[in-house]
């Protein structure tokens, strides 16, 4: 098992700490005071060699830390979709990138219809194509409040959210933070494909460092989906990357055939809590033992193939069954409510688009209904059989209700 010397030689109490640090970085890459667990950057700052050897050797990421900020360099998303700031479109992630450049060199401080400006001028350079409509403002609006929100920049007088109107702010910008941003190596990259697939390259160790990664940031493995060599490394080291994972990180392994599942028993580092509370996810959550009955596993990855009609048709026939059970304003426009039950098994992992149809991971036997544990009454004159020992833990496919997705 690997072993992180400055770890091990730390008190229970401190060690402890290091553990909480780690599990804030990992759900916050960008640290700093006023923003969400920022109280917790002296204790970063104090612990920050501990820290940068774990994040270094474990998981192949580089962490930065200084008094007024943290920010640990994870591996972007590469071709996931599902991941991201879901605030910003993408053309709201094209004015993101387009307003760094415009900000770089800039100075600490400018006028909003200046930077506006300069964003326009950077996009006519960078070949994008801007139209300013009403939904396009909208966009730069976003990628600015998102700026907003991380403290690159501050509304000093007015607002961002004037970009539609003749109102002036005065905007300050933190150089600091906006030198800490990206993660790509823009100096390697030739061109945005290259810049996302090397900000996605595994770490120094690249078998064992890609495994980790994909172990602490995706709630389902499933080994079809890793390539060959690391597949077999995972197989090879399970146990220790169990004990790894709940250690450094208070994450809990469960292991099956198909794959792994790693949760969060304390739904810190899950971003989409499933079940949840709506119509959308109680309705994704019934509609998955009918969609397991609807497609066959198939042998290779256990994934069962569904179509766009076998979904749209469940989630009729759950709306139909309970109307009184649902919202009906998520249930007025039967299409919407299809595409965001669709969305939301997405983006846990549980739907992957296969062509024109779809295919439901095996993990989706997990939330499916078990049967109430209530006993029997006995018999009159016959002692009650002694309760079934309980299992010793969990499978992959065992009822769970805290959400898995981070």
């Amino acid at each position: 098992m690997t072993t992180i010397r400055t770890f091990e030689d730390l008190p229970d109490i401190d060690a402890a700490n290091v553990v909480r640090c780690a599990r804030v970085l990992l759900r916050r890459p960008l640290l700093r005071p006023g923003a969400p667990d920022g109280d917790l950057l002296p204790m970063i700052y104090r612990q920050r060699a501990v820290l940068q050897d774990l994040f270094s050797a474990l998981l192949g990421y580089r962490l930065v830390v200084e008094r007024r900020f943290a920010r640990l360099y994870k591996a972007g998303p590469g071709e996931d979709a599902t991941r991201g700031e879901t605030s910003l479109s993408p053309r709201g992630y094209a004015y993101f990138a387009l307003t760094l450049a415009a900000l770089t060199g800039i100075g600490r401080q400018v006028l909003l219809s200046r930077l506006v400006s300069d964003v326009r001028a950077a996009a006519v350079e960078a070949e994008v194509a801007i139209v300013d409509d009403p939904a396009d403002r909208r966009a730069l609006t976003a990628a600015l409040r998102h700026l907003v929100s991380l403290g690159v920049i501050t509304e000093t007088e007015g607002t961002v959210s004037a970009t539609d109107s003749a109102a002036e702010a005065l905007i300050t910008i933190d150089t600091d933070l906006l030198g800490q941003l990206v993660a790509g190596p823009l100096a390697e990259a030739d061109g945005p494909d290259e810049l996302v697939s090397l900000a996605a390259g595994a770490g120094p160790r690249s078998v064992e460092h890609a495994v980790r990664r994909r172990l602490v940031e995706d709630p389902v493995v499933l080994y079809r989906d890793l390539p060959d060599e690391h597949a077999g490394w995972l197989l090879k080291h399970l146990a220790e990357e169990s004990r790894l994972m709940e250690r450094f990180f208070g994450l809990v392994t469960e292991a099956r055939a198909e794959g792994v599942v790693v949760t969060d028993p304390e739904d810190y580092l899950t971003d989409v809590a499933f079940p949840g509370p709506g119509t959308v996810a109680r309705v994704a959550l019934l509609a998955l033992p009918e969609l397991l009955d609807r497609g066959e596993p198939r042998e290779t990855d256990g994934r069962h193939p569904v179509s766009a009609e076998d979904i749209s048709e469940v989630c009729a026939e759950l709306v139909e069954s309970y109307p009184a059970a649902w919202s009906r304003q998520a249930t007025e426009d039967h299409e919407e409510l299809v595409r965001a039950v669709r969305t939301l098994l997405h983006r846990l992992g549980i739907l992957r688009a296969d062509g024109d149809g779809w295919l439901v991971s095996p993990a989706a036997h997990r939330w499916l209904p078990q049967p109430d544990a209530t006993p029997a009454t006995p018999a009159p004159g016959r002692e009650p059989e002694p309760p079934a020992a309980e299992p010793p833990g969990w499978s992959l496919f065992d009822e769970m209700e805290e959400g898995s997705r981070r």
